[in-house]
């Protein structure tokens, strides 16, 4: 997006100042002389937070602090899937208990998981206590050739329960290598503050239909109505078919059972594997839902975040493609205004597998529904290592996290990224926190 700058205007001015910001033209008309340069500037500002949706008092970026709860990498194993929830403060803790959960892959495998593992921090991530398994996340065994477990879980505190609720999906190992052709169901936990353990997980019940046979919440960003409905985005598809379709379902949870209401509109594109990985925010009276596919990020709107519109393909404001692809994306939302945190082609990155790396956050235009070009800045530095895998947790009004772990697996022959890789990645844990005071 090409910027204006503001400058200061001469005494006596009486005729028509032109504005011009993106494609809007606004046209203010002065009568008689302006008391002052300040009091234009201010016309202007106010003219383009309007169009672009944003406070009166102009748009205002979060500052970035970047910590490390984790490193370490022997080669065989790494973390992944880090992402975060919020236990609010209580009486005798002034502060939010942030509860992260993180998971073992093995390098050599594609998607092969091992139990969730815990983690929390009591002084805003300043310490974190040990990596601790969860057992009730181990591998259950099917029969002699086939387990099952959980991943690509994301915690969220649920307000009107009071209660840290996970959400993820099932998958299917088969001589530990993930079934071509298998079920798949969104799977929930809650998580026990005193024990600091997470509870059996459960699988959500769905209508017995064969579209639903295959579907989870695997890495989504779900959205909390203020009756304590849930707004869960997940993917789905026949099992046997290639296209994967996105919805939303409203759920009920009670404290300890997750249950099925109603479900949207399904949405998909007619390509390759159709949209998945969804994640849903609302910002103003628009709800937004952004999708990964395997050749574009997609973005569809709705009025009640249940019915959508049609899916889009993810452009800058100038109408460039985001050049995001077969990578997930999520949400910041903040009283300041709406941000998307991706990863994308283009940054000196053709080293990293899917160009998942580095991580960026931009600010949306809400309106037009594009990402400001301007505001675009590196989240999380990209050191040869995998990005794509990661959450966002809000822990106060003016405080948003970003976790992610270097997945150390890259391109082929080899996939498998060294100990002493040139780039210096060590399968760190990051935090990146977002900071509006």
């Amino acid at each position: 997006m090409k910027s204006s700058r503001v400058r200061s205007l001469p005494h006596g001015i009486s005729t028509s100042t032109v504005v011009a910001f993106a494609r809007t033209r606004i046209v203010l008309t002065f009568n008689d002389a302006l008391a002052s340069a300040a009091t234009a500037a201010k016309c202007v500002l106010l003219a383009f937070a309007s169009t672009h949706g944003f406070a009166e008092d102009g748009p205002v970026e979060p500052r970035i602090e970047r910590t490390v709860v984790y490193k370490g990498y022997d080669g065989t194993k790494c973390w992944v899937h880090a992402r975060a929830g919020v236990i609010p403060p209580v009486a005798e803790r002034d502060v939010p208990l942030v509860v992260m959960t993180t998971q073992p892959l093995q390098i050599t495998g594609s998607d092969v998981f091992y139990a969730i593992n815990s983690t929390t921090t009591k002084d805003g991530g300043v310490s974190w206590a040990p990596l601790s398994p969860q057992k009730p996340f181990a591998r259950q065994t099917i029969d002699a050739q086939r387990q099952v477990t959980v991943c690509d879980f994301t915690p969220k505190w649920h307000a009107a329960t009071g209660k840290l609720l996970g959400t993820g999906h099932t998958v299917w190992y088969e001589e530990n290598k993930v079934m071509k052709v298998r079920p798949r169901a969104t799977a929930y936990s809650v998580f026990d503050e005193s024990s600091k353990m997470w509870s059996k997980w459960k699988e959500l019940a769905l209508p017995d239909e064969p579209r639903f046979k295959n579907c989870g919440a695997g890495s989504v960003q779900r959205f909390d109505l203020p009756n304590g409905d849930i707004l869960l985005p997940v993917y789905l598809k026949v099992p046997k078919k290639t296209q994967y379709s996105v919805t939303v379902l409203r759920c009920r949870f009670d404290g300890s059972e997750l249950t099925f209401v109603e479900q949207g509109n399904e949405l998909t594109v007619d390509v390759k594997r159709g949209l998945y990985e969804p994640s849903l925010t609302q910002f103003g009276d628009r709800f937004y839902l952004t999708m990964r596919n395997d050749d574009h990020g997609y973005v569809a709107t709705s009025s009640d975040g249940l019915r959508f519109g049609k899916p889009r393909r993810w452009t800058f404001d100038d109408g460039e493609d985001l050049g995001n692809y077969n990578t997930q994306q999520h949400w910041v939302t903040h009283s300041s205004g709406l941000f998307l945190v991706y990863t994308r082609k283009g940054a000196d990155n053709d080293h990293v597998f899917r160009h998942r790396a580095p991580l960026f956050i931009a600010r949306i235009d809400p309106k037009h529904v594009s990402i400001i070009r301007a505001t675009e800045q590196i989240l999380v530095p990209e050191r040869g290592a995998r990005l794509g895998n990661f959450g966002v947790t809000n822990v106060g009004p003016n405080e948003i996290w970003v976790t992610v772990t270097e997945w150390m697996q890259t391109w082929g022959p080899n996939y498998v990224l060294p100990v002493d890789n040139k780039y210096g990645a060590d399968n760190s844990i990051f935090v990146a926190k977002l900071k509006w005071k």
